[in-house]
């Protein structure tokens, strides 16, 4: 068996920085005009060979996307493969036709873990403990390999998306239940800004993106005014920084020891690295003139979050962020960076001594921020910067202004979500979610097309995380301090331990609030589509449901602004970007709506005495324990002029020890369903009007005893025949849509 690469022996800044090539459209143009139609690509996922690690190492086996490029210095035209793969040169307001082909033919290069929720091409059953090792594990899991690809920050209709559900085998054998087509459209009427496609497939994406399935998107604004100031052609150039492990042989190394093997054979919750890759090499280097760089910064690590500078302190400028260029220049020294954020930085060599060296370096924790510190002669370095003796060609002068971000004012009642984790032990992570509901649980998520809304989300994990919104850029507005502990132990009084069974009940955040709120720095002021969640804080963004550049005249709910339909396909996700979190059910399905919400839209509740008798048949021994278990389902029977029917049932569960007619005793389990109604008053009810429940559960067990007592005649042992218990259920509903 290989054994792991010991990262200290691999020499730095031997491999040369390898720049992506351009992907070369199809290119279908208007027969009158000659303008550009479209653009079309069919581009192919494979697995192949390349070499990542320097040249003295053997190469890897890899993932990565196929297709045609054309050399910029000879024009010649050619297949190539890579990882990352090509990248894309889109133009605003051109829309991009991408045919996604899997010839992944061969078993998946990790350990798929079974256990997980997961794309399960083969329908295989959930394996049950004791598990199999790694190698082999589980062939059913292991072939064929599922995929999908995202276009990470775009602004897409959701067939186009990439839903986790809509992957598909080789030859699209076999296909998720959301997958309607494997040809993408991307619209690009978007700002211009850095975005990178990767697999987003079911509970596999972090073997897909360690494998290699990553890339830049980069979208240009030919009419826009700033680009002409900044570096371009080879003085501009995607850095995707992601950081692996090896093995002796050159193979990528992925750890398959699950911290809770009894229940999660194979799965971890956090890869770290110990080796560093830029664009698909270990450790490179990168020959400067001296001249002002523009590099497009993108964070494709699976988990590692990084805090980058430069190895002399030198200074350099951040432009842009994930959803385009920031309000005004930004000048750092150095730039926090967690997975799946865009930075668009420019760093300026034309001051510096030929022959300097400067070494990009990283200091952040993994995980962050409470991880060990990066050692500093390996995950501390990123890459090498040297500079040639060339002429000085100085930068050009930025505006002070870049880019207009609109002020975002909610029309919508603010919404507050939570982080959760799931521990066997304080060490031990089983799963992660979003407000307590697992990937599998019903919509909660309903934004009404073209309204503006607030959400709070409140970090109740120990660790920083990513959370990306799919379809739209949003706005930071900023952080807060509060009482994770006071909070955690409310949130759990009112809806129970998670993974809920029940639509999550809200918790306001206010009275837990410490000190004040922490404005976003200046390079998080402009559009994002993935922020860093820190622990212990809430984190308050404004998200509007319509294009980044909408006339805010014309936004208002229920009015459509997109290119597309929002509300059409299988719906977009919202998501934690530590994808080993992700692939263990920290995702929650998002739909787009359709039909307003009036601005005034209080939660409404009501409150129901449910008692319930549950023969026991066969009786239940009186001195042996009754266990009873209740879950609460809840709908809109009916809405009436000024009142809402509620109607619904407490599920019971009950498990004793019965005695059968032979005398035999038995351990005996009862399912009875015990319905209830209430109805609440609401002014602005009217028949026609849709409802939706947002909470429904026990406030309080008022009593639950056994009656109807005897005894058995052969034996004389005490029996009980009735079980009646009452309970208090509430139920809260607010106004608005259900699909």
């Amino acid at each position: 068996m290989t054994k792991p690469l010991d990262p200290n022996i691999i020499p730095k800044y031997v491999n040369q920085l390898f720049i992506p090539p351009v992907f070369k459209p199809t290119i279908v143009k208007d027969p009158i005009t000659g303008e550009d139609i479209s653009h079309n690509y069919t581009i192919s996922m494979t697995q192949f060979m390349q070499q990542l690690l320097p040249p003295m190492f053997p190469m890897t086996t890899v993932w990565g996307f196929e297709g045609t490029v054309e050399d910029p210095c000879i024009g010649e035209i050619s297949c190539f493969r890579s990882t990352p793969g090509a990248t894309f040169e889109a133009v605003r307001d051109i829309p991009v036709n991408v045919q996604w082909v899997n010839n992944i033919t061969e078993p998946n290069l990790f350990a798929v873990d079974p256990t997980l929720h997961w794309a399960n091409p083969n329908n295989m059953p959930r394996p049950i403990p004791p598990f199999l090792p790694f190698p082999p594990g589980y062939a059913l899991a292991q072939s064929p390999v599922p995929l999908v690809v995202h276009l990470h920050g775009a602004e897409v209709r959701s067939d186009s998306d990439g839903h986790p559900e809509a992957w598909f085998t080789a030859g699209e054998e076999k296909k998720g239940e959301a997958f309607s087509k494997s040809r993408f459209t991307y619209q690009n009427t978007q700002e211009p800004t850095t975005l990178w496609y990767h697999d987003h497939a079911l509970g596999t994406t972090r073997l897909g993106v360690y494998g290699g399935f990553a890339g830049a998107y980069l979208l240009r604004d030919p009419n826009n005014k700033i680009s002409p100031l900044l570096p371009s052609g080879p003085y501009e150039m995607p850095i995707v920084i992601q950081d692996r492990s090896f093995n002796e042989d050159g193979s990528l190394l992925f750890p398959s020891n699950g911290v809770v093997p009894d229940v999660h054979p194979y799965w971890r919750p956090a890869f770290i690295g110990n080796t560093i890759m830029v664009n698909g090499k270990v450790w490179p280097n990168l020959n400067v003139e001296r001249r002002q760089y523009r590099f497009r910064v993108i964070n494709g690590s699976n988990t590692r979050t990084y805090n980058l500078k430069l190895s002399n302190n030198q200074s350099f400028i951040q432009i842009g962020s994930d959803g385009g260029f920031l309000p005004f220049p930004v000048t750092l020294t150095e730039l926090l960076l967690a997975p799946a954020e865009r930075a668009d930085i420019l760093i300026d060599f034309s001051m510096l001594e030929p022959g300097t060296n400067i070494i990009m370096t990283n200091n952040a924790r993994a995980p962050f921020p409470n991880g060990p510190i990066p050692d500093p002669d390996t995950v501390g370095q990123i890459m090498q910067f040297t500079v040639l003796d060339t002429p000085v060609v100085p930068p050009n002068k930025l505006p002070a202004e870049l880019n207009k971000i609109p002020v975002l004012t909610p029309d919508v009642p603010k919404e507050v979500l939570t982080l959760n984790v799931i521990f066997r032990q304080p060490t031990m992570p089983l799963e992660l979610l979003l407000d307590g509901q697992v990937w599998g649980a019903p919509v909660s998520e309903l934004p009404i097309v073209g309204s503006t809304v607030e959400w709070e989300i409140v970090n109740l994990t120990g660790g920083a995380h990513p959370i990306h919104i799919h379809l739209i850029q949003f706005q930071v507005l900023n952080r807060q301090n509060f009482d994770s502990t006071k909070y955690r132990e409310e949130w759990i009084k009112l809806n129970g331990e998670p993974p809920l069974q029940h639509p999550t009940i809200s918790l306001p955040v206010e009275p837990f609030l410490e000190g004040n709120p922490i404005d976003p720095p200046p390079n998080e002021r402009g559009w994002k589509d993935t922020v860093l969640m820190m622990p212990g804080q809430v984190t308050r963004l404004k998200l509007r449901w319509a294009p980044q550049d909408a006339n805010p005249k014309k936004v208002k709910p229920g009015v459509n602004l997109f290119p597309f339909d929002p509300t059409f396909g299988p719906g977009y996700v919202w998501h934690c970007h530590i994808i080993d979190h992700e692939d263990n059910e920290m995702m929650r399905p998002l739909k787009v709506v359709d039909c307003p919400i009036p601005v005034a839209n209080p939660q409404s509740c009501c409150q129901v005495m449910v008692e319930g008798d549950t023969q026991l048949v066969p009786p239940a021994l009186r001195d042996e324990p009754i266990v009873h278990e209740n879950a609460v389902y809840a709908e809109i029977e009916k809405v009436c002029p000024e009142k809402v029917v509620i109607s619904g049932f407490i599920r019971r569960t009950i498990t004793y020890t019965a005695l059968l007619d032979n005398g035999i005793e038995q351990e005996k389990e009862i399912v009875d369903d015990i319905p209830f109604q209430c109805a609440i008053d609401r002014e602005d009810a009217n028949e026609g009007d849709k409802f939706r429940i947002t909470g429904a559960t026990i406030l309080c067990e008022v009593f639950a005893r056994t009656q109807n007592f005897g005894t058995d005649p052969n034996t004389d042992k005490p029996l009980a025949y009735k079980f009646v218990e009452k309970d208090i259920v509430k139920v809260c509903i607010r106004k608005g849509c259900i699909r």
